[in-house]
């Protein structure tokens, strides 16, 4: 009885050590097998339900997580359910201590999103991409994968509605109502723009990013491309920006 005690405390305060440390966490939302991989980041199961993975934008055709995925059981954390009444979820397959993003994200198969939770998980999967753009990894190995330049407008411009990564350097830091405006030109109606919200700024500071020394410095940006005049991305979370120097 002593021994079975003893292993059974042994166990919980493993996974009890897991979840402490794991960066990236959801509320338990059961187990499913993977039925289907309907896009670079959709399962269905065999339940029926579909499970969109969180924090991560991915190629549509959905070899890679094909290949990680199909036929396998997985453990679900839920962070939200979406528009469509998909899980948003964190998928961990058998024996593995970190989700299914990170697997794709540490073979180039994926990009942090725009949204990508708290700070230490958004460093976590920031550090697994940056890994594999590093070392030209999957798609990274592709010239034309790379971070658009903030100066290449026809880049921008075909981009528009689609999620990229955008590198440049801010040349002024502007608010306007309630509004910050981080520019990286001179002509709001043609150079691109990031904005801020003025009431996440001190969320935005707290996270590390301090908007208002962001003049003179390469960043580099992530969301979805907006034309509103030139080229611009709205930044709802201190993630989407990182500096580069």
């Amino acid at each position: 009885m002593r021994a079975t005690f003893a292993l059974v405390a042994s166990v919980l305060l493993a996974q009890q050590t897991i979840a402490a440390e794991a960066p990236c966490r959801g509320t338990p939302a059961g187990n499913g097998v993977v039925a289907a991989v309907t896009d670079g980041r959709t399962l269905k199961l065999a339940d029926s339900r579909q499970v969109r993975l969180a924090a991560i934008e991915a190629p549509s055709d959905g070899m890679a997580l094909r290949t990680l995925a199909s036929g396998q059981a997985l453990r679900l954390e839920r962070i939200s359910d979406d528009r469509y009444g998909r899980l948003v979820a964190y998928a961990y397959r058998d024996g593995d201590e970190k989700p299914l993003q990170f697997a794709l994200l540490e073979t180039g198969q994926a990009r942090v999103s725009a949204r990508a939770g708290g700070k230490a998980c958004a460093d976590a999967l920031l550090a697994s991409e940056r890994g594999a753009r590093a070392a030209k990894q999957g798609l990274w190995s592709d010239p034309n994968f790379a971070p658009l330049s903030s100066e290449n407008l026809a880049g921008l411009s075909a981009a528009r509605r689609h999620f990229a990564l955008v590198e440049g350097q801010v040349l002024s830091v502007r608010e306007s109502g309630a509004t910050i405006y981080v520019n990286f030109g001179r002509r709001w109606t043609r150079d691109f723009t990031v904005t801020i919200l003025k009431r996440q700024k001190r969320s935005f500071a707290a996270a590390g990013i301090d908007v208002d020394r962001l003049k003179g410095r390469r960043v580099r940006v992530r969301g979805v491309i907006e034309q509103r005049g030139g080229p611009i991305v709205e930044a709802l979370a201190p993630e989407q920006i990182e500096p580069l120097d």
